[in-house]
């Protein structure tokens, strides 16, 4: 069997915890930043778990992580 390609525009956009679960970043942190308060852009910053129904579909994209 041959080897699978990773997707590499996936593999830029989420990384996997060390108990195994997705993570990915939220949206909306690129730019119009001034009118966000600080405390919205603070929470814009971390980190959160990947959804359950789009597991299976990055799992797919990321053979090897």
């Amino acid at each position: 069997m041959p080897k699978l390609k990773t997707s590499k525009a996936i593999a830029k956009r989420f990384k996997v915890s060390s108990s195994g679960k997705f993570l990915r970043h939220k949206a909306s942190k690129s730019h119009l930043l001034q009118k966000k308060s600080s405390k919205q852009r603070r929470y814009l910053s971390s980190t959160c778990q990947v959804d359950s129904r789009d597991i299976k579909n990055i799992s797919i994209n990321l053979p090897y992580l």
